[in-house]
């Protein structure tokens, strides 16, 4: 058995492997249409590294690595899935600084003439609808005076119209549209676009981190070091004053160009308008749509000589929830700052596609507390850029499951006073369709999103006792042979179990 090693996206890679965690696929794949449709066909399966790729020979590329939060929690060595979020909260509490090398994998091969991105990596298409091929795997960062000298690593979408140039997405309310868009604006930002980094990396990129908990000025890398339990390797950049990841597949280094506005397609550029031309399918389970953003001048590729790993998730995903752990920590942690000891979990269903929404789970013991879970549902809503729903459900609610939270939902709440409204901040994450409004000047409005408190109010929780079967009275195999038993738990399903577990 191969040593645990999460160091890197290929080592981590080869662990897979040999806990059948991973299958290799050997026969030629096309990056147009069929990796995504293969990666889709997969949901919440295996990962698979594509050996084989049509037009790109001795470039591999991974997918699915992170479909599976079970797979996750032995990455990081978690016993359980949900308990990973405790482990991001510890790294955000106790980060691991970065460490500088002089020679980094990633840069064992060096091209800095002649670019040509495109021809270079298996870029996919992954819809008919898409308006181009588009890279959306790579980690963007940011170091030094432009990130108050922090480090900011983040999932940022290019498309590229010419051989070294694209646009990435920047917008106002993530870090890197702040930086570019607000305090440097007009400037020419360093950074690199790092592809195929460690998985604790890719976590802490993903998760776009609630920006009270994690500003700027605040060391993400170091987080993922937290996380992986040892610092992150960087590597000054070949061409531009910034760092690479140093156990990275590929990295492109260049700037950002904030005195140029670029717009994301053609079509875009023909129509004139943001959020009108389609772009391709992003988180929230719609088609994206084009806007006009900064430009990415790419002045470097690097990459590592055997066989570089490509990566390719799928926004709209189950690998898409790989940052969704580190969401839970920040939220948690949120919490513990407003209330300490008030919120006992947090979770964040797939369906609720990342950004979109959170569940808190509260324990309320004192009627001093009653109306504090308010005050964390609000403080939610208002620090984490474009969160539309978000939830408390008392300690008596399996989190985990949707009827569960659903029941509460319609046995707890009060529409005339427990629907709150967030106050909303503008131009926000705008790939919600009810985002785009003609009203705005630039074409988007986030209005705010909404908390529903489903606790139960202590002054009345007498009503709210809860039947209970005597499921802890009874031995099924007093009765029933271990195949019926068995067959029974076959026929249920989710909420039949919990309730079979409860009483409920």
């Amino acid at each position: 058995m191969t040593a645990k090693d999460i160091s890197s996206m290929r080592s981590t890679i080869e662990y897979l492997k040999e806990t059948g965690e991973l299958w290799p696929v050997t026969a030629e794949v096309d990056p147009i249409y069929e990796i995504a449709g293969i990666e889709k066909s997969m949901e919440n399966g295996p990962a698979v590294l594509f050996e084989n790729i049509k037009g790109y020979p001795g470039i591999r590329d991974a997918a699915n690595i992170f479909s599976r939060r079970e797979r996750m929690a032995a990455l990081f060595g978690v016993d359980h899935p949900n308990k990973i979020k405790f482990k991001c909260v510890e790294a955000i509490r106790n980060p691991i600084k970065p460490k500088i090398v002089n020679q980094a994998p990633c840069q064992e091969v060096v091209m800095t003439s002649n670019l040509d991105v495109m021809a270079s990596l298996p870029v996919l298409k992954h819809t008919e609808r898409d308006a181009g091929r588009f890279i959306g795997a790579g980690n963007t960062l940011v170091t030094g005076k432009y990130f108050r000298e922090g480090t900011h690593v983040g999932f940022n979408r290019l498309h590229f119209r010419g051989k070294d140039w694209s646009s990435i997405y920047a917008v106002r309310g993530t870090h890197l549209g702040d930086t570019a868009l607000m305090e440097f604006r007009g400037e020419r930002i360093p950074i690199t676009y790092n592809i195929g980094t460690p998985p604790a990396v890719m976590v802490i990129a993903a998760g776009g981190g609630i920006h009270t908990i994690v500003p700027r000025g605040a060391d993400e890398l170091g987080i993922a070091g937290g996380l992986q339990g040892f610092p992150v390797d960087i590597v000054k950049a070949k061409t531009v004053d910034a760092y690479a990841v140093a156990n990275s597949e590929f990295v492109l280094e260049g700037y950002l160009d904030t005195s140029q506005r670029v717009w994301e397609t053609e079509e875009a550029e023909k129509i004139g308008k943001m959020g009108v031309a389609p772009f391709f399918p992003e988180w929230p389970g719609y088609m994206g749509r084009a806007i006009r953003t900064v430009k990415f001048q790419v002045t470097a590729l690097t990459h590592r000589k055997d066989r570089p790993i490509f990566f390719t998730p799928l926004a709209h995903s189950f690998e898409g929830d790989m940052g969704n752990c580190f969401r839970e920590a920040c939220f948690l942690e949120l919490a513990d700052r407003v209330f300490g000891g008030l919120v006992s979990d947090v979770y964040i269903p797939y369906s609720l596609t990342q950004m979109g929404g959170v569940i808190f789970q509260v324990k309320k013991n004192r009627r001093a507390q009653e109306g504090q879970h308010r005050t964390i549902l609000s403080a939610a809503l208002d620090s984490s850029p474009g969160l539309r729903l978000a939830i408390a459900v008392d300690d008596d609610v399996d989190i985990y499951n949707p009827d569960e939270i659903l029941w509460a939902l319609a046995t707890r709440v009060n529409p005339q006073t427990d629907i709150i409204r967030g106050s909303g901040s503008g131009a926000q994450m705008i790939l919600m369709p009810m985002e785009r409004t003609e009203s705005a000047e630039v074409g988007f409005r986030f209005e705010g999103g909404m908390a529903i408190d489903a606790t139960v109010p202590l002054a009345t929780k007498h009503n709210f006792e809860r039947a209970h079967y005597p499921v802890d009275k009874v031995d099924l195999k007093k009765w029933f042979s271990e195949e019926q038993i068995r067959a029974v738990n076959t026929q249920q399903n989710d909420y039949a179990k919990v309730m079979a577990k409860t009483g409920g």
